[in-house]
């Protein structure tokens, strides 16, 4: 029973846990007057999106209940975003815990897609599309974070996971 893709999505779980905490940290280090500019909201509604379909590949694979309706919430704070991303890790967690080998990652399941009606993908393609997805719009929310004057958090996988030699 092989386990070597399971146990390196958990650890790129628990590294996206922590990529999330400091992006949200950088979100909330900005000056509550450059809170009021676009590209902030902009930045809010991002990681609103991405807690959003993290959530729905759960849905997807009948591990949750359809909360969302949109996939551009306009209306999240950093609290409300906070929560969703803990709601939806506690989610990943609990999936990526339960598989036992490998093998499970290869089967299909059939959904219907929002931009392209019915599909059948592979449970491994939609938890590699889990890191991808969220690597892409942290880099898109550090981009905005500095254009309000932020300080963009550090997330890029290395800085998680090497080990400094004193």
């Amino acid at each position: 029973m092989s386990r070597i893709f399971i146990d390196q999505a958990i650890r790129w779980l628990q590294y996206e846990q922590d990529a999330h905490a400091k992006t949200l940290a950088s979100l909330r280090a900005v000056p509550a007057e450059k809170q009021e500019e676009p590209e902030f909201k902009k930045a809010i509604r991002i990681m609103a999106h991405l807690a959003v379909a993290r959530h729905k590949w759960m849905v997807r694979f009948g591990r949750a209940l359809d909360l969302h309706t949109t996939f551009f919430p306009d209306d999240w704070t950093l609290e409300t975003l906070s929560a969703e991303l803990a709601a939806s890790h506690q989610l990943w967690e609990s999936y990526l815990g339960s598989l036992e080998e490998d093998a499970e990652l290869e089967g299909y399941f059939e959904y219907v897609s929002s931009d392209a009606g019915p599909c059948r993908s592979m449970i491994g393609d939609s938890v590699t599309q889990l890191f991808g997805h969220s690597w892409y719009h942290r880099g898109q929310v550090a981009m905005l974070v500095k254009m309000v004057g932020g300080e963009p958090a550090a997330t890029d996988f290395v800085y998680w996971s090497r080990e400094i030699i004193a």
